[in-house]
């Protein structure tokens, strides 16, 4: 499953609106340099090769992690008209400590989703700007944030 939002996900790279970021990582923007700074050297690279582009995904986790996070997973690669940049943010992974976010906070930070809905136990809300954010079962308590390219939007759709 992974595998097939990795790939929808390169390949299917829009032009940038304003995208949701945390952490200064903007997915569409931010690079492989600008992570280093920032967030120094990765507990651990994984390599992989998706439709034929090598791609990488940094994991920070314990002492690594920035504060309040159990692990950031920074996924790079992005295939954008018809050039592959293999060292910009495709997608941010953000596993928080128990109540490092909450709902209020989401809402506080990001506004009122665009959607929503649940998988299995699980509530999620949807931010057509680029995140999703996955709540941990019966808890107001956020157990899984994504930041993705920002996916279009009708011209008439008024912003939230």
């Amino acid at each position: 499953m992974r595998a097939v939002v990795l790939a929808a996900l390169l390949l299917a790279a829009p032009a940038l609106a304003s995208a949701a970021e945390w952490g200064l990582i903007q997915p569409g923007v931010s690079t492989t340099r600008a992570v280093r700074e920032r967030y120094g050297a990765p507990t651990r690279v994984d390599r992989q090769k998706v439709d034929n582009y090598d791609t990488e995904s940094w994991v920070y986790e314990g002492d690594r992690a920035p504060a309040g996070i159990m692990r950031m997973t920074v996924d790079f690669g992005l295939l954008r008209e018809t050039k592959y940049h293999a060292d910009i943010v495709r997608a941010l992974q953000l596993e928080p400590h128990g109540s490092t976010f909450n709902r209020g906070v989401i809402v506080n930070g990001w506004g009122f989703p665009d959607g929503g809905g649940h998988q299995g136990d699980e509530e999620f809300f949807v931010y057509k700007d680029g995140l999703l954010v996955y709540f941990a079962k019966d808890t107001f308590n956020v157990r899984l944030m994504i930041f993705t390219l920002p996916q279009p939007r009708d011209p008439t759709e008024e912003r939230r």
